[in-house]
């Protein structure tokens, strides 16, 4: 055990525990210090970032700030992927989680299982989201303007026989889509795979549930994606907060 870490976390815990902050003297108490000690530590903590002074108390830093967020963010991570492997399991299928973020198609999270695998992402899925269900379930959501946008970054193009052949047939097929419309693809995007979408507004976000089969499991497609819809109410309670995965 390195004393002096421990020491340092110590200080940490005790500066935590005051919400504006504390004196030195007083967070040496706390930690169980001598008064020098602290100091010294104190001053190392202040200088790489994870305290700083402001008017004789300190506070957390900027350090400790990105620390305890990417704390919060592992741990909302955790939870969606808790989420989609309990659906996993009582589905029996692959269950996705993606949104639309900064102008990109971002799958967040997957449960699968090695006799229920997710789909090979062979080719990127941010820029062929034309060709899957997923894509086609996010870019139905957007305005206008922003799904041409994301056209002109990433082109429409065939990836397998049965993708759609051009822009102006993609979006003819995605202005027929309502908002709250499952999207179903089959074969798009994977050869001998049929998936489907659900769509979800996380915050102010686009978002998407979707699962994936064999094709020849097709006549079970549509049945497990309505499962999931009657799971959604507790999948988006855990999804609601996570938006900063």
């Amino acid at each position: 055990m390195i004393g002096s870490v421990q020491r340092a976390l110590r200080l940490l815990e005790a500066v935590g525990s005051h919400t504006a902050g504390a004196p030195a003297k007083q967070l040496a108490r706390e930690a169980g210090l001598p008064l020098p000690t602290a100091y010294h530590l104190l001053r190392t903590l202040t200088h790489e970032g994870y305290l700083r002074r402001e008017n004789g108390v300190f506070v957390f830093g900027e350090a400790a700030v990105r620390l305890a967020a990417a704390g919060a963010m592992q741990n909302r991570r955790s939870r969606i992927e808790d989420s989609l492997a309990h659906w996993r399991d009582a589905i029996g299928v692959p269950v996705y989680f993606a949104l639309y973020r900064e102008g990109e198609i971002e799958l967040a999270a997957v449960a699968d299982t090695a006799y229920a695998p997710a789909v090979d992402e062979w080719a990127d899925f941010r820029e062929t989201g034309h060709a899957h269900a997923i894509g086609q379930c996010l870019l139905s959501q957007l305005d206008k303007k922003s799904r041409e946008d994301h056209l002109d970054r990433h082109p429409v193009e065939a990836i397998t026989p049965y993708t759609v052949r051009d822009r102006r047939a993609l979006l003819e097929r995605l202005g027929s889509v309502d908002r709250m419309q499952t999207v179903v693809e089959r074969q798009e995007y994977a050869l001998g795979t049929v998936c489907a979408a659900i769509p979800i507004t996380v915050g102010s976000l686009a978002a998407t549930m979707a699962i994936s089969l064999p094709a020849h499991q097709e006549d079970r497609l549509l049945p497990a994606v309505e499962q999931l819809r009657s799971g959604m109410g507790s999948l988006l309670s855990s999804f609601a907060f996570s938006i900063s995965i």
